[in-house]
């Protein structure tokens, strides 16, 4: 009785009773298999072999084990040590230790270096990141853009000998495949890079087209030099000890067959014309064969065509191979666009969703006023859309070639869709808009007059309306000189007497940004005395300014701040750039700045990777601060130049309070980063194209900026720079200055006064206190 009462009573608890006994039945089953698992079978199999196991052995497992977590280890820097700059590599590949793919080496001679040799350079450089030539006597002079390699000896084996020494030597750690080729073949560039890409890097490889020895068996096989072929990394690091042995033991009158027999011989590795399901496949090419009427599926391809006899058949192989890659690539094109409609009907926008040219982005969207793309507007003979702000300009240069191709293609297009039953001839254009569009390319929009043909000869005149699209293709990197952030730097301050007062707070300013972090950068000051100024009995102006220098070099031991006075009635920034630059050695790299100027570290390393020796030189962008008087507050936020004010300056200090609106002084080139070198070539010409008069007429109404630009062949880059932020000042604008830098100093300054918001509100205010 008492037992039934019982169960009736643990009946509802009695799932409850049974779940938790089954929940813990099975976690304690699993803690089970959890620590069979965690005996490592590794260590007891070491154990086994290695004879009896050290008990040791686990505890030395995890401790290893716990050293491969991740930690943080904060940054400490040791107040007491100097302070030492990391100079890192410039790309992260150097850094990485990545290698180039492929090497292509060209084996010619004196006779065929400036025909056959320059064919192939022509038609196949531009593919290959390292293209060089090896032959046994350099003629007379180098043809230009080719790297030739003379070994002094033309004997076969002794060319292929140095020419694998001078790899190994050279380019041995920079690539993983080299491709060696005579100058009588023609190679199919895009294919032999594919194929080089497809390979592993890891094994010993000879691969090309294989022939037999003479009397040999068939194992042993060497690649025939006339069609190329390809040696691995390793192979040619395997194969330098053995060349001196190679050369005074095989002999043999072709460089192809002597290589071949040294790899066998010393190494056991034969030529192979197939490898990880990749097959090298050549072509001969018979003799007065025409490569346009060739289309069996050998040639079509083939990675090399051997032999060519002449330049102009090389042209003619390398013509014919381009348009094949080409119709390919159309092919290509059209089918994925195929799949692309394809697919897009299963997307939720549907055709809708579907970007025209199909395949490419579609068009920006604008996310507000600021980021609108504006249309250019041209006729066929201007623009009005100038650099210069005019209205209207010619149409002329690369512009007007632009123009040209746009109107020949949209014509080009129209009757290819519409013939043979309609013709079309361009009669003018009416109307044409073109834009840039960083997603997509260059825009057009062209409003047509055409004349229309019919097949029965009736004409017709029409307007129509067509949309063009130029679109961006693959991005390269364009080759610079290599730039370091090491070079010194070299500032230069020209100082007039108005200008002392606020030369102290300059030099404050260099002792924090440049003395304090030990830059690389020493400072040269121009103190520039009147004809009436600094004399005898007379004070000097600069007296604070070289006591404040002074200060500088005793609280900085070690720093010593250059100062060089200068007389001029009438001072122009080139003299004084001719008085600086006698003083220094023409690897000089100069920052020419202002008392307003506030040069930091980045700046000056921009300074040093911007401005490159021989090629380009480099005037920053500064931003001005507005007028403090009618600019009080921060400006409204919006992007430079696009809403009512422009925004307040980068990198503003908040300790300051809310800081002042500015903008960056388009008009203002004063600032410049440039060598000494370069500098004196332009001043050089200068002198050769102005003589006596007009040369020191010249001189006063221009800039170090329009020296380089006028007078010399370097790049000039202008770009903003946020690191330069200057206080509010008004440009003093000499009259003796050009009409034309006298025009852009007086906009400078009335520029720099204040945004448009806040010169309304100036000229409002003022109206309101006439009135009353």
């Amino acid at each position: 009785m008492r037992l039934s009462s019982l169960l009736a009573l643990l009946r509802p608890a009695l799932p409850l009773i049974l779940g938790l006994s089954l929940g813990c039945s099975l976690s304690l089953l699993r803690v089970s298999w959890i620590q069979g698992e965690g005996e490592d079978p590794c260590v007891e199999a070491v154990g086994d072999r290695g004879g009896p196991q050290n008990p040791d052995s686990r505890a030395r497992l995890d401790q290893n084990d716990e050293d491969f977590k991740p930690r943080i280890v904060p940054y400490y820097r040791d107040p007491n040590k100097p302070y030492k700059k990391v100079l890192r590599t410039r790309y992260i590949q150097t850094e990485l230790g990545s290698r180039e793919r492929l090497l292509v080496a060209v084996l010619t001679s004196r006779a065929t270096l400036s025909t056959l040799a320059v064919a192939v350079n022509r038609t196949v450089a531009h593919h290959f990141p390292r293209l060089l030539y090896f032959t046994g006597q350099r003629g007379a002079r180098a043809p230009a853009g080719m790297q030739v390699v003379s070994h002094g000896d033309e004997r076969p084996a002794w060319l292929m000998s140095e020419t694998l020494r001078h790899l190994h030597t050279h380019f041995g750690a920079d690539y993983d495949w080299f491709f060696i080729m005579q100058d009588d073949t023609y190679v199919q560039a895009p294919r032999l890079a594919a194929l080089a890409g497809h390979l592993s890097i890891n094994q010993d490889l000879y691969l090309g087209r294989a022939e037999e020895f003479i009397g040999a068996g068939e194992q042993a096989r060497y690649c025939h030099g006339g069609f190329g072929y390809l040696l691995s990394r390793s192979l040619l690091l395997r194969l330098r000890p053995h060349l001196d042995g190679c050369r005074g033991d095989i002999l043999s009158a072709r460089p192809d067959e002597w290589l071949g027999r040294c790899l066998i011989d010393s190494l056991g590795v034969g030529c192979v014309s197939q490898h990880q399901g990749q097959q090298y496949r050549s072509f001969e090419l018979a003799k007065n064969r025409d490569p346009e009427k060739e289309g069996s599926s050998a040639f079509l391809s083939a990675f090399a065509v051997h032999p060519v006899s002449e330049g102009t058949l090389m042209y003619r192989l390398h013509k014919r191979f381009s348009a094949l890659e080409l119709e390919r690539a159309y092919s290509e094109i059209e089918q994925l666009q195929a799949q692309i409609r394809n697919l897009t009907v299963l997307t939720p926008e549907g055709e809708a969703g579907l970007s025209w040219p199909v395949g490419l982005p579609a068009p920006f969207t604008p996310h507000s006023r600021f980021e609108v793309l504006g249309w250019d507007y041209f006729t066929e003979q201007h623009t009005f859309s100038c650099a210069d702000g005019a209205p209207k300009c010619p149409l002329q240069g690369a512009s007007r070639a632009d123009v040209g191709d746009a109107l020949e293609t949209a014509l080009e297009q129209l009757n290819r869709r519409y013939q043979p039953r309609l013709r079309f001839q361009k009669q003018r254009l009416l109307n044409g808009y073109r834009r840039f569009d960083p997603a997509r390319g260059m825009e057009y929009t062209l409003d047509l007059l055409l004349e229309c043909v019919t097949q029965r000869g009736h004409r017709r005149a029409l307007a129509r309306r067509v949309s063009l699209l130029r679109p961006l293709s693959r991005g390269e990197i364009l080759p610079m000189p290599y730039v370091t952030e090491a070079t010194r730097v070299q500032l230069v301050l020209p100082l007039l007497v108005a200008e002392a007062a606020a030369a102290p707070a300059f030099l404050e300013a260099f002792a924090a940004n440049v003395l304090e972090p030990r830059e690389h950068a020493l400072l040269t000051l121009l103190l520039v005395y009147g004809p009436r100024e600094g004399g005898r009995g007379a004070p000097d102006p600069f007296l604070g300014v070289k006591a404040a220098a002074a200060e500088l070099e005793r609280r900085y031991p070690g720093t010593r701040l250059a100062w060089l006075a200068v007389r001029a009635e009438a001072p122009s920034q080139v003299r004084l750039m001719d008085v600086v630059s006698k003083k220094h050695p023409v690897d000089t790299l100069f920052f020419l700045t202002t008392v307003w100027t506030r040069p930091g570290p980045e700046v000056l390393n921009r300074c040093r990777m911007n401005a490159i020796s021989g090629w380009q030189a480099f005037f920053p962008v500064h931003f001005q601060e507005f007028n403090p008087a009618l600019s009080p507050q921060r400006s409204p936020p919006g992007p430079p130049g696009a809403g009512p004010d422009p925004p307040s300056p980068p990198g503003a200090d908040p300790s300051r309070g809310a800081p002042i609106g500015g903008r960056f002084d388009r008009q203002a080139s004063a600032e410049g980063c440039f060598y000494n070198a370069d500098y004196l070539a332009a001043r050089a010409r200068l002198a050769g194209e102005l003589a006596g008069q007009e040369e020191e007429e010249a001189l006063e109404g221009l800039e170090v900026m329009d020296v380089f630009l006028r007078f010399s062949g370097l790049h000039l880059f202008r770009a903003v720079e946020p690191g330069l932020v200057q206080k509010f000042s008004l440009r003093d604008c000499s009259p003796r200055l050009s009409e034309e830098l006298y025009h852009r100093c007086r906009l400078s300054n009335l520029e720099g006064l204040g945004g448009r918001a806040q010169l309304a509100m100036a000229l409002f205010e003022q109206e309101q206190a006439n009135s009353t």
